[in-house]
C-alpha cells in the first residue's frame, strides 16, 4: 500500500496484507502523527466485531460506533474522515498489533483494567462507552428491573467472572436463579431463542447485539441495571504523549459538542457565536490544535464528519436501528449519566 491511497474501510482482501503488517515494528521513538501523515491514512482497530459497534456489510464495508470514532480521528488529523483503514481483532492478540505499529489506535478494546493499562505497553485514553453485565429478558416476563428477577433460569458464559457476578447479585438480594452455563457467548442467543433459559446475562453491548438479531427485538428488553463495571475506550501506545492527547481531545470535542448543542447540522452556522466554549471548538478563539500539531479547526472537522456524541450514539443505538438502547450510564453527566468531557479552555 502506498502513502496517499484513500482506503475507506478495511476489506476482506486486505486481511492477508494485515497479517504481514503486524510484524512491521514501529520504533518506539517514532511519533504516531508523523507516521500516519507519511502513510496518508489512519489504521484503526477494535476488538471483536459486534453489531452497533463494528460490523461489515456484504461488500466488506465497516460501520458502527467504533468506526465513526475512527472517522472522527481521521477528520481531526487530515480533515477527511474517509482516510482510514479499519481492522477488527479477536482476543488478547489485539494488543500486539498496537505494540508493533500495525494499528495506530484501538477504538474499543477489553474493558479498562489495571492489568491491561500497565502490562502491554499501552495506555487507555478515556472512556467512550460505559458498560457492564446486565440482563436480556422477554417482555412477557413483565420485569422492568433486575431486582425483580427471582426463580428464573439464566443463560450465562462461564468466563470473565460473569457467573460469579450473578451469584453475588442474587445472593445479596436474597433471590434465586438457575444457571444455564455455556462456554461461548455465541451459544447464549441460540439457547435463549430455543427456550432453554428465560434470561440472558452478559455485557450490555453483547446483549444489544443479540437483541438486534432476534426476529422481533421490540418483544425483548435489556434491563437498566449493571452488576459490574466496564469502561471502554480508545487505547494507544504508551510512548507517544502527543498522539495520546490528539485522541483524547478529539473524543472530548464530540462530548463537549453535545453539552453545548453543537451538531453536525448547525456547526457551519455558528461562526458568529459569542459563547467562548463554542468559539473554541470552532477554532475561532484560541488555537488548541497548534500544541497538538493539528489545524485550529480539528475539533470542528471531527464534529462535522460524525456529529456530536449524541448523534453518534443515536445513529448506532437509536430507534431507527429497530432495537433502541437507552443512554443510561452513557448519558451526559448533566442528564444523570457518567459521560463527562474535560473543559476546552
Amino acid at each position: 500500500m502506498k502513502a496517499g491511497i484513500v482506503i475507506k474501510y478495511f476489506k476482506p482482501l486486505l486481511a492477508l496484507a494485515a497479517s504481514f503488517a503486524a510484524f512491521a515494528v514501529v520504533p518506539a521513538s517514532a511519533q504516531t502523527l508523523e507516521t500516519v501523515r507519511a502513510r496518508g491514512f489512519l489504521i484503526c482497530g477494535s476488538a471483536n466485531a459486534i453489531a452497533g459497534f463494528a460490523q461489515q456489510d456484504t461488500d466488506g464495508r465497516w460501520s458502527g460506533f467504533d468506526v465513526d470514532l475512527c472517522r472522527a480521528l481521521a477528520a481531526a488529523v487530515f480533515g477527511n474522515p474517509d482516510l482510514i483503514e479499519f481492522r477488527s481483532y479477536r482476543g488478547e492478540a489485539r494488543f500486539a498489533p498496537l505494540q508493533t505499529g500495525a494499528v495506530d489506535v484501538l477504538m474499543r478494546n477489553g474493558a479498562w483494567t489495571a492489568g491491561r493499562d500497565t502490562r502491554f505497553a499501552s495506555r487507555y485514553v478515556m472512556t467512550s462507552f460505559f458498560d457492564g453485565q446486565s440482563f436480556l429478558v422477554p417482555q412477557s416476563l413483565s420485569v422492568v428491573s433486575a431486582y425483580e428477577l427471582d426463580n428464573v433460569s439464566i443463560c450465562v458464559a462461564d468466563r470473565s467472572g460473569e457467573l460469579q457476578a450473578l451469584d453475588e447479585f442474587f445472593f445479596s438480594n436474597q433471590t434465586r436463579f438457575t444457571e444455564v452455563v455455556y462456554e461461548e457467548e455465541a451459544d447464549l442467543a441460540v439457547a435463549y431463542r430455543a427456550g432453554l433459559c428465560q434470561v440472558i446475562s452478559a455485557s450490555g453491548r453483547q446483549l444489544q447485539a443479540i437483541r438486534r438479531d432476534l426476529p422481533d427485538p421490540a418483544l425483548h428488553r435489556i434491563l437498566p441495571e449493571r452488576i459490574s463495571k466496564e469502561a471502554l475506550g480508545p487505547v494507544v501506545r504508551e510512548d507517544d504523549e502527543q498522539w495520546f492527547d490528539i485522541v483524547r481531545w478529539t473524543l472530548n470535542a464530540l462530548i463537549s459538542a453535545e453539552e453545548l448543542g453543537v451538531t453536525s447540522l448547525n456547526i457551519d452556522s455558528l461562526s458568529a457565536a459569542r459563547t467562548k466554549s463554542v468559539r473554541r471548538i470552532l477554532g475561532i478563539e484560541d488555537n488548541f490544535g497548534e500544541a497538538l500539531g493539528l489545524r485550529p479547526t480539528f475539533m470542528t472537522d471531527a464534529i462535522r464528519a460524525v456529529g456530536n456524541y449524541s448523534e453518534l450514539y443515536d445513529r448506532h443505538f437509536g430507534p431507527q436501528t429497530g432495537a433502541a438502547m437507552l443512554r443510561g450510564q452513557n448519558a451526559l453527566w448533566s442528564n444523570g449519566g457518567l459521560l463527562y468531557a474535560a473543559p476546552i479552555n
